[in-house]
């Protein structure tokens, strides 16, 4: 009988940078005036900005793409308002471009690119990678493609990011609605967590030899306090009911399958994680 060789994949978390915005935006209400505090103040906090990049024997799959080098700046492509609230810090060597380089990746090698969603900080570069199937929820397409056309050029959707991805003619996936539990290599399935933070979330489910099971949750849970219980929603939500139904299923999955849960931007839990210059995860 052949011997059966198990996939042994390499996971990569690749610091892109950090950015602040009030704290109110990741939890919302997290601080209300009251009678007896009636000028509450707001908070300016920092979080990580990261992407994964999965090394696999049936191809590289990269999970969310940062912010795009030229996002900030007088000629940067955010609005001036959009660099206020979310203002991007990062060097050279944290644009993801220079951190694939680091690992002797080229945006041509990489075979599928998973959108968590498509807001600035996540798929600010997507318009690299012009080989690879782009995977991202349809409504978040859809919804996306339509503040394109009424040439939107404020918010979470960044227009000349939108306009490099039309340019460069990406190759997309739309995953449907009806969608969930998609394979996209041994060991490694999309989830469909549907309308919440934005109009479609997605996120991985990855299975590490060693490390054991890992949901790449993203902004489906922005930090462990999102996570609770109780669930604590953002401020940047599409909808309520969505983002709560989000993390109770993201919640039944880790505990059925034993995960670990990587939220999208939690500084303490980014600060124990293994960065791709130090090692990676197998």
């Amino acid at each position: 009988m052949a011997n059966i060789v198990k996939a042994h994949p390499k996971l990569y978390v690749m610091d892109n940078g950090r950015m602040r915005m009030d704290k109110n935006w990741m939890i919302a209400m997290h601080n209300p005036a009251t009678a007896s505090n009636p000028n509450a103040p707001a908070e300016f906090v920092e979080f990580p900005i990261y992407t994964v990049l999965i090394d696999h024997p049936e191809g590289k799959i990269l999970f969310d793409t940062s912010c795009n080098p030229n996002s900030m700046g007088p000629e940067g492509r955010w609005a001036e308002t959009t660099q206020q609230q979310f203002p991007w810090t990062a060097t050279e060597e944290c644009y993801l471009h220079n951190r694939l380089e680091q690992l002797k990746v080229r945006p041509e090698d990489i075979t599928y690119v998973v959108a968590s969603h498509l807001h600035l900080d996540h798929a600010g570069c997507l318009e690299m990678f012009t080989n690879a199937t782009i995977i991202v929820h349809e409504d978040e397409w859809n919804g996306t493609l339509q503040s394109y056309a009424r040439h939107q050029k404020e918010g979470a959707y960044i227009w000349a990011d939108i306009d490099a991805w039309i340019k460069n003619r990406l190759q997309w996936r739309p995953v449907k609605r009806t969608e969930d539990n998609l394979p996209l290599a041994a060991g490694i399935k999309v989830l469909n967590f549907g309308s919440g933070h934005a109009w479609g979330m997605l996120g991985l489910h990855v299975e590490m030899p060693e490390t054991g099971g890992i949901i790449l949750a993203s902004d489906a849970v922005y930090t462990a306090e999102s996570y609770g219980p109780p669930v604590k929603p953002p401020g940047i939500i599409y909808d309520s009911l969505g983002y709560r139904n989000a993390v109770e299923k993201i919640r039944r999955i880790a505990e059925k399958t034993g995960s670990q849960v990587w939220f999208g931007h939690d500084s303490e839990q980014f600060r124990q994680f293994r960065k791709s210059t130090e090692g990676y995860y197998e």
